[in-house]
Formats: structure tokens, C-alpha cells, sequence
């Protein structure tokens, strides 16, 4: 039985993950012709029908290139960083429940700020790796950036976790089925939402 719910648990996974890779090259098509109508021109709509098949050209592209490696680079922090990044980032979608793994996370949002959290670092690691003074001075200025917009966040997301008295994501949709937090909080709502633009 344990063994089961592991595979099934993996295998959620890999259809979660799966699911968010193709939704983001789909969303970045959507982008790029939204772009090309606004500037009155054509957007990626040649290969396949109605450039459909754009996003699955652009990966082939993506792993066909040259690899560049830097002469006095940290080669594999410069190398890693962007790599444990990338899965940090799809971690957090393990919050979501769906069918195939209804994993209860008592503490979700906490998981959620942790990793968060560790994507700055990460951030910082990909600057100072490539050795060079212009790149470590853009991490810098990103971490920044970053950390100073991921407080805001986090302090609009607790100030709705005192509505619920829970850390648990699941209590927070169910406490939301009547009325949503948004319209309750709607100044907090605006500025959660300009920062997440920003």
C-alpha cells in the first residue's frame, strides 16, 4: 500500500511538472503574440497551425545550442545555480492538491516563503560565479530587488493568514468559499497585486 501511494505520488509529480513546463512555454506563445498584435505585425504564427507548434521549435532550439562557458568562471556554481533554481521554483507547485497527490501540507505557506526565499541566494550565487565585477554587481542589484518586494509579499500574505489562524493553503481556499480574501482586504489585494508585477 505505501508502495503505491509512492508511485502515485511520483507520478503526480511528474505529470505536475510536465503540466507547468508546457503551460509556460504556451503562455510565453500567448505573450509573444499578444506583442506582435499590439506592434501591428506578425507574430510567431508559422510553424504549424497558428503557430501551435512555436513553443516545442523554440525548446528543440533552447537544447541545440552552444554551450558558452566563461574563462575564470566558478564553473559549477555558475553552472548549478540556475539549474537548483529552476527545480526551487517547480517545488513550490508541489503546494497545489490535485488528484494524484492530495499531500496535506500543515505548514504550506511556511514551504512556500522557504523557497521563496532560497531562489535570492541563488540569485546571488549565479552573480558572484561568473566572476566578473558587471554580473556580480546585476545579482546584487536583483537581490535587492527581489528581497525588498518578497517582504511586502509576505507580510500581505500573513496579515491574511490572521483571518484563518492557519499556516495550512487547503484552510485558506476553504475559508474562501463563501467570500473571497481579495474583496474582504481589497487595499492589501491592489498592493499584493503591483507588487507581483513588479
Amino acid at each position: 500500500m505505501l508502495m503505491m501511494d509512492l508511485i502515485n505520488i511520483i507520478i503526480g509529480m511528474i505529470i505536475l511538472f510536465i503540466g507547468v513546463l508546457i503551460g509556460v512555454a504556451f503562455l510565453t506563445l500567448l505573450e509573444r503574440k499578444i506583442l506582435g498584435y499590439i506592434q501591428i505585425r506578425k507574430g510567431p504564427n508559422k510553424l504549424g497551425f497558428l503557430g501551435i507548434m512555436q513553443p516545442f521549435s523554440d525548446g528543440i532550439k533552447l537544447f541545440s545550442k552552444e554551450q558558452v562557458y566563461l574563462n575564470f568562471s566558478n564553473y559549477y556554481y555558475y553552472y548549478f545555480s540556475p539549474i537548483f533554481s529552476f527545480f526551487i521554483s517547480l517545488m513550490i507547485w508541489m503546494l497545489i492538491p490535485y488528484y494524484f497527490n492530495m499531500i496535506m501540507f500543515n505548514l504550506g505557506v511556511l514551504f512556500f516563503l522557504s523557497c521563496t526565499s532560497i531562489g535570492v541566494y541563488l540569485l546571488l550565487l549565479a552573480g558572484w560565479s561568473s566572476n566578473s565585477n558587471y554580473s556580480i554587481l546585476g545579482g546584487l542589484r536583483a537581490l535587492a530587488q527581489t528581497i525588498s518586494y518578497e517582504v511586502s509579499l509576505a507580510l500581505i500574505m500573513m496579515s491574511s493568514l490572521f483571518l484563518i489562524m492557519d499556516f495550512n493553503l487547503m484552510k485558506l481556499e476553504l475559508y474562501q468559499q463563501n467570500i473571497w480574501f481579495m474583496f474582504l482586504m481589497f487595499p492589501l489585494s491592489m498592493i499584493m497585486f503591483s507588487s507581483m508585477m513588479a
